[in-house]
């Protein structure tokens, strides 16, 4: 499913993390590199860029990741690849570092770690391109299966989230965000958690809304790969180029 139409035109991937959840669970290779149903990470999250028309391409990487770096060099030719091989101090530090490569024009931007069919994130991407052009756009799940899950209250009527953060909401962000081309200031004592950021605008009133996916999975742990992959092989919905 390609898409040479799509209104956004350039994507970012945060790998930046170590993957301690899964290295405790046996995994040696860095997490980009982790395969679920006989692939990489990076390589089911580009496709997914490719399938929807998206060949601009930033990608962050720690420096300890020299298997996914030597991986890119080989597999990457399809894309405008802009690398960034960074160790980062904090969730915020890589989103931010991110975005500022995507600057001028609207990008999606999404995390090496969220697992979800090609054609959902094909249809959040042409439905985050319908909201107001200033809009800040997060996927959301209401598959919970995170120790620490970011939730998220919706107003499902105008699709605008009311309140990120606390114990309890309609849905659970999936690691998934569309930004404006003109992108929102940050607070000027800046942030340490992603999360904390992403809070902060939906509580200064900025325009954040939210697109409800069906089923994103989060690859911290082993456990999360089998059930990955459960839904990657046992349902129509999903393929091995999910």
């Amino acid at each position: 499913m390609t898409d040479a139409t799509c209104p956004i035109q350039q994507g970012g991937i945060i790998a930046a993390g170590v993957g301690s959840r899964l290295r405790a669970d046996g995994f040696g290779v860095s997490k980009p590199m982790v395969r679920v149903a006989g692939r990489p990470l990076i390589e089911h999250t580009l496709d997914r860029f490719l399938a929807v028309g998206i060949r601009r391409v930033t990608v962050l990487i720690n420096e300890a990741s020299e298997d996914c770096r030597g991986w890119l060099d080989s597999h990457g030719m399809e894309l405008d690849l802009d690398l960034i091989v960074r160790t980062t101090p904090s969730s915020y530090a890589s989103f931010r570092l991110v975005a500022e490569r995507l600057g001028g024009a609207p990008a999606v931007i999404t995390t090496i770690d969220s697992i979800l069919p090609t054609g959902d994130f094909h249809a959040y991407v042409m439905a985050a391109a319908t909201f107001p052009a200033d809009a800040v756009v997060l996927g959301l799940t209401d598959y919970v299966d995170d120790e620490n899950p970011l939730w998220a209250t919706l107003d499902a009527a105008g699709g605008r989230i009311r309140q990120l953060g606390g114990n309890g909401g309609t849905h659970v962000t999936a690691g998934l965000y569309v930004l404006p081309a003109e992108q929102p200031a940050e607070h000027g004592a800046g942030f340490v958690r992603l999360r904390d950021y992403l809070a902060w605008l939906v509580a200064q009133g900025r325009p954040v809304y939210g697109l409800v996916l069906p089923r994103v999975f989060d690859i911290d742990r082993a456990r999360d790969i089998v059930a990955a992959e459960s839904a990657v092989l046992g349902n129509q919905r999903w393929n091995n180029r999910a």
